[in-house]
């Protein structure tokens, strides 16, 4: 089979197909007809719902204006609810909330299926917002002008029609546009290459372009830069050529500035005159070498007088299994949080003499630490601490005052006292010491019978850091199951090198570090081939493929969502040109052997023995193509192979469009995973 028209099942990537769809309805009725009527299905559809519905959860908040907002959803408000209250109402038990926009009663209102995407506020009133709408969870989405204070959509105001887009703000009557503007204006991977800036009162088609990229590129995208004050000092625009290198150009007359920061390198904010950096390449630079990992910064003011003699201040360097994770700026100070060892932690930087210096915060150890909010108004953050058995809580920091003290806190969802966490190394293929999470019984008997659900994903230099889920515990740790976390190469748990180990001809190192975390549970005796299940979506979705392709021995179970499965197709699929760096190009001869030697799609085959594997995808998903999963279980269908099948119809790439659909989902998946695992 090759990637063109002898695919047979080629009719399935017409996403609203009248014959791909009535396939889907037919699956997706076989498969829910044997999960619901599963005694199981209900108790954990109304465990989730409870849970991810709970009054007491953190009402996670963004600094708006001088208090804080929130999106919150609930069994009344499944699509969300967006409200404010003042910072002192916040820190109470019972904040007092003022709703700002009610999606659900605007999706009622409309007839359509609202999703919430982003919402872009303009500093430093915070008054004016650009709500994102996404019709049923695509990225695509409609873009509107919202007064915040006057909690309702402006009148004649600024709206850009549905698309894949992004929209910033100058000023109040202007913003600064990347969209699809025609025919030829959208990159093969279908993002916008071209920045225009339209004023307010001006037809959209009379907006002026600022910025041209090429078709060629993935994406262009501008940041301006403004002071805590509002005042806009200049304008970043990121020309990305791949997934993983951008050139960054300062917009300027007659010609814009090209900086001479490497390809590979990530923008993280603008604070005190500086453009911040990490660097996921070593950089040569005036005589000297700057390690990938670097955290770095370059003074504005001297890039527009001469980029090509700027001079970086460094003010962290990565060591041996460490990374940068997250950067956000306050008003004056730089917040960093840094793992050692998939562990993390916090560093606040202040820039004075020309120099950062650091002040770490203290917060518990071995935990996962998320950066949530910062203000630009002082110096205060909002900072989320949580471990697999430990509920998250939410610090409020004062970076002047070197504070960081508890103001929210989530109540245990489920009994975690037998529980234990530990953390493993498998030695990969190569050598490689690849570690792994362990969250287990505390009595736990090594006789290989304990269920256990192992989650992977290793790609886009994404890391899997300690998570708390209420549900996942409440379903699966409580009743005695095991859950594993592998931090596998592809990832970015050990900075850039770890994830460029497995990149393009390289990515089968991915695959073979899951097979040795898998091996290395087996070898413990903590399960065995009849109890272990594997877990991933979109690029872990890939994973799970190889998995059932390559070694479908060791697995009596596969959750595989929202996946990317026929790797000789997958660039010209929606979002997929985009991905070729992480991937390959199918088209060229020198990759295209390496893919179809790991398309999971391309290496199933009659005669082999797979375990059932259970496939979920979204029909509203424009990110990663539902003909991907369609496809896979098409041929197996034809090949007299077992599997079962769930296409959410709305959902996006999430796969859930609401609170209801994700309940939904989450118990399907543990239904299959009983049945599979425990039974």
């Amino acid at each position: 089979m090759t990637d063109r028209e002898d695919d047979p099942f080629l009719w399935l990537e017409d996403v609203e197909g009248e014959r791909a769809l009535a396939w889907v309805r037919e699956q997706n009725a076989r498969t829910l007809a044997l999960l619901e009527a599963d005694p199981r299905y209900q108790k954990l559809y109304d465990t989730v719902l409870t849970i991810i519905t709970a009054e007491d959860r953190i009402p996670y908040p963004m600094f708006l204006g001088e208090g804080v907002s929130n999106f919150w959803q609930d069994t009344t408000h499944v699509r969300g609810l967006s409200r404010r209250t003042t910072l002192a109402s916040y820190r109470t038990a019972e904040p007092q909330w003022e709703t700002i926009y009610d999606l659900d009663a605007l999706a009622a209102a409309e007839g359509r299926n609202w999703v919430a995407a982003a919402a872009v506020i303009l500093p430093p009133e915070d008054r004016l917002a650009l709500i994102g709408l996404s019709d049923g969870g695509k990225d695509a989405m409609t873009l509107r002008e919202f007064d915040i204070a006057a909690r309702a959509f402006v009148g004649n105001g600024f709206v850009l029609p549905e698309g894949k887009q992004s929209a910033t703000w100058i000023d109040a009557d202007t913003l600064l546009v990347g969209r699809d503007w025609g025919p030829g204006t959208m990159t093969a991977s279908g993002y916008p290459y071209i920045i225009k800036r339209w004023r307010r009162g001006l037809p959209l088609a009379e907006a002026e372009e600022v910025f041209r990229g090429a078709a060629e590129d993935v994406n262009v995208r501008p940041v301006v830069l403004r002071d805590p004050d509002g005042v806009v000092r200049g304008v970043l625009v990121f020309r990305a050529l791949t997934f993983f290198e951008s050139e960054a150009y300062l917009l300027h007359e007659p010609t814009p500035i090209r900086l001479p920061i490497p390809l590979k390198s990530a923008f993280r904010g603008f604070v005190c005159g500086q453009l911040v950096f990490t660097l996921d390449e070593a950089w040569d630079w005036r005589g000297k070498t700057h390690p990938a990992g670097t955290l770095l910064s370059l003074d504005l003011a001297r890039c527009y007088a001469d980029a090509d003699a700027i001079e970086p201040v460094v003010f962290h360097v990565p060591g041996a299994r460490e990374t940068i994770e997250q950067v956000a700026a306050t008003r004056s100070r730089l917040l960093a949080t840094l793992y050692r060892n998939v562990r993390g932690n916090a560093v606040a930087y202040r820039f004075e003499n020309g120099a950062w210096a650091a002040s770490p915060l203290q917060l518990p150890d071995n935990a996962s630490v998320a950066l949530v909010a910062t203000s630009d108004r002082d110096e205060r953050a909002f900072i989320d601490v949580a471990g697999y058995i430990l509920p998250n809580t939410l610090y409020l920091s004062d970076l002047a005052a070197d504070t960081a003290e508890p103001v929210k806190s989530m109540p245990a969802r489920f009994d975690a006292s037998q529980a234990a966490v530990e953390q493993f190394e498998a030695s990969s293929q190569d050598g490689t010491q690849i570690p792994y999470f362990v969250v287990r019984p505390r009595e736990l008997t090594c006789d290989g019978n304990a269920p256990t659900l192992l989650y992977a994903y290793g790609g886009f230099q994404v890391s899997m850091t300690p998570a708390y889920s209420g549900a996942l515990g409440k379903m699966w740790i409580e009743p005695g199951g095991v859950y594993v976390v592998a931090n596998i190469r592809g990832g970015g748990e050990f900075g850039p090198e770890w994830h460029q180990a497995a990149l393009k001809t390289h990515r089968q190192r991915a695959f073979d570090d899951l097979i040795a975390v898998a091996e290395d549970l087996i070898r413990r005796n903590i399960t065995s081939p009849r109890r272990l299940g594997i877990m991933g979506g979109s690029n872990g979705g890939l994973l799970m493929g190889a998995m059932l392709t390559q070694r479908p021995e060791l697995f009596r179970a596969i959750v595989c969502q929202v996946p990317l499965l026929d790797m000789l197709r997958y660039h010209k699929l929606l979002a997929g040109a985009s991905w070729m760096a992480e991937y390959g190009d199918p088209d060229n001869p020198s990759e295209r052997p390496f893919l179809e030697r790991i398309s999971p799609y391309h290496n199933l085959g009659a005669g082999k023995a797979y375990p059932e594997i259970f496939f979920l995808t979204s029909t509203k998903d424009d990110r990663v193509h539902p003909g991907h999963a369609r496809k896979m279980a098409a041929k197996m269908a034809s090949l007299g192979l077992p599997f079962l099948y769930y296409e959410n119809i709305d959902g996006g790439h999430a796969a859930a469009a609401n609170l209801t659909e994700r309940a939904r989902r989450s118990a399907l998946e543990f239904t299959y995973l009983f049945r599979k695992l425990a039974d």
